[in-house]
């Protein structure tokens, strides 16, 4: 007698385990994560990137084994158009299951970084501080773009992402500044002075004095300087103008030919030299009145106040020896 049950049952076996093999498979490629994956690599899904995009670029970056297999489960799961473009950070490894729920619901986990920018600082200051914290930053571009925006860039403490631009960063100073600003709106109307004139001698007043105190008294000898016609002669604009300091200057530098130069000008420089804190442009809408028309500053950063040049002359020979 001839048994034909042998046949099918072991077709029925083999089927069984392709079938146990091809489970097994998409569960590996779902749930395992490929053995070369870029642990602390940046990946950029571009603006516009289509679902098949995104996946051949998981697949070449080694982030996931199979774009197939990708483009499957998202689009069973998440749908076709639900990909975020961004810039995505993988500090450890994981699953195509796991990536999909990143990259569909724009979880980039990037990093951010803290960056100090102090008042006072002026643009070259702030892209070196922001280079100092995230190395790949392009400074030279910062520089570049935010030249025209000294002053309007606040200093604050600010989170940014490492792949941070300096098209992003000024941006977010730049925000952060009208923030700032609407603060304060009342106290410049009352001044009657325009906005950018008071962030102009906020900038001078941060570089010129320590204290509120201070900012307000020499704010008020610097606004009486101007109401009578008086160069400001301040030194803190030959930072803008040669990168000198006051104990650097020389008579000769007091000469030089730049439209910042308030010893050889009258008036506000053109612009601000740095950008100034919200107490130093409160300290420029309203300063205190008093009789001083001349201040110095000694080596310990202590003003002495004068009313005239010869009591200024005075404190010159006793403070700045």
């Amino acid at each position: 007698m001839v048994s034909i049950a042998r046949p099918s049952r072991t077709l029925f076996c083999g089927f069984c385990f392709a079938i146990f093999l091809l489970v097994s498979a998409i569960l590996t490629g779902l749930y395992l994560p490929t053995f070369h994956f870029p642990v602390g690599a940046y990946i950029e899904i571009p603006k516009g990137a289509s679902l098949n995009q995104t996946a051949d670029i998981l697949e070449e970056q080694g982030v996931i084994g199979s774009s197939r297999l990708f483009r499957i489960y998202v689009h069973i799961f998440h749908g076709d158009t639900s990909v975020v473009a961004g810039k995505y950070f993988f500090d450890t490894r994981l699953c195509l299951v796991n990536i999909a729920k990143r990259v569909t619901s724009g979880d980039y986990r990037t990093p951010r970084v803290r960056i100090l920018i102090p008042e006072g600082f002026d643009v070259t200051d702030i892209a070196a501080s922001i280079k100092k914290e995230i190395p790949n930053f392009n400074s030279k571009r910062f520089i570049e773009l935010a030249s025209s925006e000294e002053g309007y860039l606040f200093p604050d403490t600010y989170l940014f992402y490492g792949t941070v631009t300096p098209e992003e960063m000024i941006a977010k100073m730049k925000d952060n500044f009208q923030k700032k600003i609407k603060e304060v709106d009342e106290k410049i109307r009352v001044s009657k002075k325009t906005e950018r004139d008071i962030v102009v001698m906020a900038s001078i007043i941060e570089r010129e004095a320590l204290t509120s105190a201070d900012r307000r008294i020499v704010s008020g000898i610097l606004w009486k300087r101007i109401g009578l016609e008086m160069p400001l002669q301040v030194d803190a604009v030959f930072d803008a103008v040669n990168g000198k300091t006051t104990k650097d200057l020389t008579l000769k530098d007091l000469q030089t030919d730049s439209p910042f130069n308030t010893y050889t000008n009258k008036g506000l420089p053109p612009g601000p030299i740095c950008n100034p804190g919200i107490d130093a442009i409160i300290a420029a809408a309203e300063p205190t009145k008093t009789a001083y028309l001349y201040y110095l500053s000694d080596s310990k950063g202590k003003m002495h106040y004068a009313k005239t040049f010869e009591e200024h002359k005075v404190n010159k020979s006793r403070y700045l020896k």
